[in-house]
């Protein structure tokens, strides 16, 4: 069995389920940086990431219940600015990050 540099497997063309992982953290990191613009900075760097489910659901994770709680806030705003970017929202969910930071 031959080793496969890391490197060689995200660059693969071959797709699956990897490839699959790679484009949707992208798109979350994508998704992240274009909401944490809208936020003020003290706000922007307690948004930890952002998703949007199939179901229109929009997911921010917050790096506390403090910051989530300031968070929600913004969620219209939040919304609005995905809606801008041609995706369909419903409704939005903020979450805390189980991420303990050292």
């Amino acid at each position: 069995m031959s080793i496969i540099s890391l490197e060689k497997l995200l660059k693969s063309d071959s797709g699956g389920a990897l490839k699959d992982m790679v484009q949707t953290a992208q798109y979350m990191d994508k998704l992240t940086s274009m909401l944490q613009q809208g936020l003020e900075a003290d706000l922007a760097v307690n948004l930890i990431a952002a998703s949007l489910r199939d179901s229109g659901e929009l997911v921010l994770i917050a790096s506390s219940s403090a910051w989530a709680a300031k968070i929600r806030f913004e969620a219209e705003k939040m919304m609005e600015i995905v809606r801008q970017s041609g995706a369909e929202v419903e409704n939005c969910r903020v979450t805390v990050s189980r991420h303990v930071r050292s």
